[in-house]
C-alpha cells in the first residue's frame, strides 16, 4: 500500500507539472486581466498616471453623454446582421459544391479558405483599400465591361460599408470546412430514399440537407456573429471609421478612446458592455436553437 501511494504521489506532481503551462497561462493573460478590467472600468485612467475611482460614472457617460459611442454600436450591428447571413450563405454554397470529393478537391479547398488565414492580416486590409480606390482594380474592371466609373467606394457613406461587408463575406473558409464536415455526416441512405420516392433535389436540400444541418448552422451563427461584433482590423486599417464615422466599428471605437484618448477606464466600461451585448446575443441563440436545431437524439 505504501509503494501505491507513492506512486499515486509521484503521479499526481507529475499531473500538476503538465498543468502548470496551462494555468499560469490562464492565471497570467485571462483570469488576473478580467478582474483588473473590471476595476479599470469603475476608475478614471489615463495610463500616465494612478487610477482613479469614480463609481459607474463611466457606464452613465457611455449611456448618456457619447452619442458616437451609439454610432459605432449601430455600425457594429448593421456590418454583422448583414455579413454575417451572407458569409454562411456563401460558405454553404461553395461547402456543397465542394461535397463531391475529386482529385483537386483538396487544393480548392485550401485556395478557398486562404481568405480566412489572411482576411484579418494588415495587408489584406491595405489590399483591399487600394482595389477599392478611385483609380483601384474594381473600378478598372467596371471600365472593361463597359461601365465607366470613378467612384471612391471608401470615401462615400452610401458604399464604405459594404466594402467592408464584402471583405468580411470573402473570408468564409472556416464556416465552408465546418459546413462540408457537416454534410459528409448525413446518411446517404436519405437522400437514396428521397430520390426512390420521387423527391426533387431542390426539395431534398430543403428537407433533408437543411434539418440536418442545423446544428452546424448553430454553430456557425454564434461563431461569426461573435466575430461580427469584434471586428477591427478593416474598419481600423481600410477607412479609419470614415466617410463621417460610417464605418467607425466599436472595436475601433473602444481602442481609439482607450489608448489615442487616454482613457483606458472608459474603454474598459465599453469592453464590457460589449461583453454584456455578445453574452445577451448569444443566450437569444441558444434559447431560439431549440425551434429550429434538429437534434437527432432528442427526436428519436
Amino acid at each position: 500500500m505504501k509503494k501505491l501511494g507513492h506512486w499515486l504521489r509521484k503521479e499526481s506532481v507529475a499531473g500538476y507539472v503538465f498543468v502548470l503551462p496551462f494555468i499560469i497561462g490562464f492565471l497570467s493573460f485571462t483570469l488576473i486581466p478580467t478582474i483588473y478590467s473590471i476595476w479599470l472600468s469603475l476608475t478614471r485612467y489615463n495610463i500616465l498616471s494612478a487610477p482613479v475611482f469614480v463609481g459607474v460614472d463611466n457606464f452613465i457617460r457611455m449611456f448618456t453623454k457619447d452619442p458616437l459611442l451609439w454610432k459605432s454600436f449601430l455600425n457594429t450591428f448593421r456590418f454583422a446582421i448583414i455579413s454575417v447571413p451572407l458569409k454562411l450563405t456563401a460558405a454553404l454554397i461553395v461547402a456543397m459544391l465542394f461535397y463531391k470529393t475529386s482529385k483537386a478537391s483538396a487544393v480548392y479547398r485550401a485556395v478557398y479558405y486562404l481568405p480566412s488565414i489572411l482576411g484579418g492580416s494588415i495587408a489584406v486590409a491595405i489590399l483591399w483599400r487600394r482595389l477599392f480606390a478611385t483609380d483601384g482594380a474594381f473600378n478598372a474592371i467596371l471600365s472593361t465591361i463597359g461601365i465607366e466609373s470613378k467612384i471612391g467606394w471608401l470615401g462615400r457613406p452610401e458604399t464604405a460599408m459594404g466594402t467592408l461587408i464584402v471583405l468580411s463575406v470573402w473570408q468564409f473558409g472556416s464556416s465552408m470546412l465546418i459546413f462540408l464536415a457537416g454534410l459528409k455526416q448525413i446518411p446517404t441512405s436519405l437522400y437514396e430514399a428521397a430520390s426512390v420516392d420521387g423527391c426533387p433535389k431542390v426539395k431534398q436540400f430543403f428537407k433533408i440537407t437543411i434539418p440536418m444541418l442545423t446544428p452546424v448552422i448553430f454553430f456557425n451563427l454564434i461563431q461569426q456573429t461573435i466575430n461580427g461584433f469584434m471586428a477591427f482590423t478593416s474598419s481600423f486599417v481600410i477607412t479609419q471609421g470614415k466617410p463621417l464615422n460610417t464605418t467607425l466599428f466599436y472595436a475601433v471605437y473602444m481602442y481609439q478612446r482607450s489608448f489615442e484618448f487616454k482613457e483606458l477606464g472608459y474603454g474598459s466600461a465599453m469592453a464590457w458592455f460589449m461583453l454584456f451585448v455578445i453574452a445577451i446575443l448569444t443566450a437569444f441563440i441558444f434559447k431560439s436553437s431549440s425551434k429550429w436545431v434538429f437534434n437527432m437524439s432528442e427526436e428519436g
